[in-house]
């Protein structure tokens, strides 16, 4: 790799080395020899996290993949890293087509990424701002992708789409259809497809071949003079965990549309609220302050699909008030971890309007 500088300056200063090359040299060797050193202590603390939890001390070694245009604002600088261990992940996408992937782009694609390998069937996902806004699965692509964008047609505008299936022409033209985009990620496109979704100069096309990769990677959160880690939160729902609580059961398909809306709650910012009917959602209140005006936010998003809709909380409900809204707007069934010193007033509320009631014993905050 230096060869060529190397000799170019022995040749120009005859014989000799620039300060400025040595140092770049001496830079390049104290980092190869600091990565294997790492990577030995990682390979040993790794065999000790898996019985005396977190080590003492961290170390993390990234490679610069590209510069980006500015970070989160115009007013800040930004740049996207690889993780040196891993060969998969958003680290390993094609760009097919596109301006340039920015800060916000990639945080977005890696939340449509998260969201949509939660599903099995062919699943679509529009996020904005770090927040779906509309997901649904279908046996059939097109419908998903239909269901999905219907949900909240106004703020997936300018939003990233993320499709957990390869893309073909039929998808692409349904794609371009939709309005403006961001960006559209999905396992991979056809050949034919990539062409017709050029037509819009400006969309970002990416295609992640391990999409559905799990990672399972930790969760670094920095805070000023420090950083926070924990286990990522790829907990499954056990179904043993479930409990009934009301008097009145979900059915059948209730109990589908809630467990797709749990799914879809866990990558919510909190408070998070999501309707869903019949594996979509129909409406989706995120990141409020209290719990009730998520209800609030999530039920006009619905309008008069609320009716009949369940309802999926990521924390349990302090007060009655969200559960008298959502009657009100006829819910027929709720999802949410219980644990709430309320939970009795909870349940006797639900049962005062024949909502079924059914808690999963686990939370999902998202901050």
């Amino acid at each position: 790799k230096f060869y060529p500088e190397v000799i170019a300056e022995l040749k120009k200063n005859n014989g000799a080395l620039s300060d400025d090359l040595r140092r770049n040299l001496a830079m390049e060797v104290f980092l190869r020899t600091s990565s294997y050193d790492r990577k030995i202590y990682e390979f040993l603390a790794k065999q000790n996290f898996q019985t005396n939890g977190f080590p003492e001390r961290l170390s993390c070694d990234f490679v610069k993949v590209q510069d980006l245009r500015y970070g989160e604002n115009p007013h800040q600088r930004g740049a996207f890293y690889r993780d040196v261990d891993l060969t998969s992940g958003l680290s390993s996408m094609r760009q097919l087509g596109g301006k340039e992937l920015s800060f916000n782009n990639i945080l977005d694609c890696q939340a449509a990424v998260g969201l949509v390998r939660e599903f099995s069937l062919p699943a679509v996902v529009f996020i904005k701002h770090n927040n779906p806004c509309g997901v649904a699965e279908n046996k059939n692509i097109l419908k998903a992708y239909r269901q999905a964008w219907l949900c909240d047609r106004l703020s997936a505008f300018g939003g990233i789409v993320g499709i957990n299936r390869p893309v073909d022409v039929t998808l692409a033209k349904l794609i371009i259809r939709s309005g403006f985009l961001e960006c559209v990620v999905a396992p991979g496109f056809s050949r034919e497809a990539v062409e017709i979704l050029k037509e819009k100069k400006n969309l970002r096309i990416i295609e992640l071949p391990n999409f559905l990769d799990n990672l399972k990677q930790l969760d670094f959160k920095r805070v000023e003079g420090g950083l926070l880690v924990q286990e990522g939160d790829y907990i499954c729902l056990d179904d043993s965990l479930l409990k009934i609580v009301t008097q009145r059961k979900p059915t059948k398909t209730q109990m589908q549309s809630l467990l797709f809306a749990w799914k879809v709650a866990k990558h919510v910012k909190s408070n998070a609220i999501v309707l869903a009917r019949q594996n979509k959602t129909v409406g989706i209140g995120a990141g409020q302050m209290s719990r009730v005006d998520s209800v609030f936010i999530a039920v006009k998003k619905a309008g008069r699909l609320a009716e009949g809709a369940v309802l999926a909380s990521d924390a349990f409900f302090p007060k009655e008030d969200a559960i008298k809204l959502a009657a009100r707007y006829k819910i027929k069934a709720i999802i949410q971890p219980g644990g709430s010193v309320a939970d009795e007033a909870i349940i006797q509320m639900a049962n005062k309007y024949q909502i079924a009631m059914v808690t999963t014993g686990i939370r999902h905050f998202r901050h």
